[in-house]
């Protein structure tokens, strides 16, 4: 348990090593922050600080710097003062109204949470358990090509070129899709059966390449997808804390693939405002990156904006401005009766 002097120290270190960039020291903080103190009586207070895990010390002879410990206690603060209960389920309607569906407005976000904060914007909606669709679309490409397209309820889009054991006509390609269109709004698991029968009865001739259809169909259904959007990473390059370029590397890499942004949708589960810091990552290319992200189940769907930043991010930055997206997006009181 802090003492009411070590949390003002902790707090003063933080915010002025998120400032600066530099290690800092009790003089630093003696002058700037803490001006009742002394100097000597602040170096204590950081060497207990250091001994209790919420600061280290880079070289013997520099200040410190706070480890994630210390940027929880920081974060933690900061989250008091933004009460995320006031926001609705709602607010990814909100954003949607203004844009011409939900991916287009998440690809919108990314970009602006990018510009604004300096860092990377990122935004995903992926399916929950039950996944169930609005409309299925089956377009031939060539012989025995086939451009899948799948639009889930919410308005996530999936699409797909596969490959038949035969070629079909777009005429019987139209009647599969008006078939499993009947069924729009139905859960995978209650049409899969009615459908394969249709095919058996009705589509003998094709049933081989129907069924290489529907199997392809099957694995956009059950499979974890998910939908995710990243804006620029540009301005990261001019951080001291990527000028490393492997380090950016590993970070670009880890965004752009499906399974990394399916982990930071996976680490912001609970809904409002989430932070996750540094070591608490569970993928090392984000072990000295945070993520400050706002998620919401919307439609059967888990929907996240966020934005990736070093360890050393301005949180009270990110965090007030992402509270004030979500008050944009949060339908009021007046719009939720209409």
């Amino acid at each position: 348990m802090l003492t009411e002097r070590q949390l003002e120290v902790m707090l003063s270190v933080v915010y002025e090593y998120i400032r600066s960039g530099e290690s800092v020291g009790s003089r630093t903080v003696s002058r700037r922050y803490l001006t009742g103190h002394s100097s000597a009586t602040i170096r204590n207070e950081m060497s207990d600080l250091e001994e209790m895990g919420f600061l280290k010390q880079p070289h013997t002879s520099s200040g410190r710097v706070p480890t994630t410990l210390g940027y929880r206690l920081y974060v933690d603060s900061v989250l008091q003062r933004v009460d995320s209960s006031k926001y609705s389920k709602d607010w990814i309607k909100g954003l949607g109204e203004h844009h011409k569906g939900i991916e287009d407005a998440l690809e919108s976000a990314s970009e602006i949470l990018s510009r604004v904060s300096n860092y990377v914007g990122v935004a995903a909606v992926t399916p929950l358990d039950k996944v169930k669709f609005q409309r299925v679309d089956f377009v031939r490409l060539g012989e025995r090509k086939v451009l899948l397209l799948v639009v889930l309820q919410g308005g996530l889009v999936h699409q797909k070129v596969t490959s038949l054991p035969w070629d079909m006509t777009q005429e019987n390609l139209d009647d599969l899709s008006r078939k499993i269109n009947a069924f729009a709004g139905c859960e995978w698991t209650e049409i899969k059966k009615s459908l394969k029968a249709y095919i058996m009865e009705e589509l003998q001739d094709y049933k081989s390449a129907c069924a290489a259809a529907l199997r392809e169909l099957e694995g956009i259904m059950v499979s974890p997808s998910i939908k995710a959007f990243t804006g620029s990473m540009s301005h990261m390059l001019n951080l001291p804390d990527f000028q490393d370029l492997s380090r950016i590397q590993a970070l670009y890499e880890f965004l752009e693939q499906e399974e990394g942004m399916a982990e930071l949708v996976k680490s912001c589960s609970k809904e409002g405002i989430n932070v996750v810091i540094g070591e608490e990552n569970e993928s090392p290319a984000m072990k000295r990156s945070a993520l400050v992200a706002a998620s919401t189940v919307c439609n059967g769907q888990m929907t996240m904006i966020g934005v990736v930043g070093p360890e050393r991010m301005d949180y009270e930055k990110v965090i007030t401005m992402i509270d004030r997206v979500l008050r944009t997006m949060d339908p009021g009181p007046e719009e939720e009766a209409e």
